[in-house]
């Protein structure tokens, strides 16, 4: 399989399984530890805007723990299932998690030193890319110093 190809399918891979850990925090979070309340919609953008109006700021941490998952855990995955360059591929799916968290956050507003949490989908982002980094780095054979041949 070409590089190129397996990048975009590394970042798409990525993507798609950080998405779904957000969204089971996100699940965990609005029926176990914060319930809705009985009959609320949570699809319903008025009905969840009212919801989120009610949480207490420790729920706000496992939104942020969620998102800041999706883009630790999706770059990650990206990083590792890429041909090349793990850290490019990790940071587009921080960068992109950043935007979804972005429209979010305009769309519900939560409260505002909530959105201390932007620039970390970047910095996780980039953690994990070094991570990848480092494994393939260490996996590389040392080349052999001039200085042993003689």
């Amino acid at each position: 399989m070409p590089a190129t190809i397996r990048n975009i399918l590394a970042v798409m891979g990525g993507l798609a399984v950080g998405m779904a850990i957000n969204m089971a925090i996100i699940k965990i979070n609005s029926s176990v530890l914060f319930p809705a309340p009985p009959g609320a919609d949570l699809s319903d953008t008025t009905q969840l805007k009212a919801y989120v109006a009610t949480l207490p700021a420790s729920a706000f941490l496992v939104v942020m723990l969620a998102h800041l998952g999706q883009s630790f855990v999706g770059g990650w995955i990206a990083a590792r299932a890429g041909a090349s360059r793990p850290m490019l591929l990790a940071m587009i799916v921080g960068a992109v998690s950043l935007y979804g968290g972005l429209m979010m956050m305009m769309e519900i507003r939560g409260p505002t030193w909530f959105a201390v949490e932007l620039p970390l989908y970047l910095v996780v982002a980039w953690l994990a890319g070094g991570i990848e980094r480092r494994r393939r780095a260490a996996q590389t054979p040392a080349e052999p110093s001039p200085s042993a041949s003689t």
